[in-house]
């Protein structure tokens, strides 16, 4: 599994963070995403994918 964000998308909601805190995190002065681990392992997948689906601004992207 591979994520890639789109931060100029990204609405600082913080689903992602809640959904898999593992994978991903927010720049403090604003609160735009931040990938924290690209390659995240078989173990997270459930939780990065519901964070896909929950992001309100679809900026998370997965390739299998």
């Amino acid at each position: 599994m591979k994520v890639i964000i789109d931060q100029d998308k990204c609405v600082a909601s913080g689903q992602c963070v809640v959904a898999a805190a593992e994978v991903f995190d927010q720049r403090d002065e604003d609160g735009i995403v931040v990938l924290l681990n690209p390659d995240p392992p078989a173990d997270q997948a459930a939780d990065v994918r519901h964070a896909a689906v929950v992001c309100p601004a679809l900026a998370i992207h997965i390739e299998d």
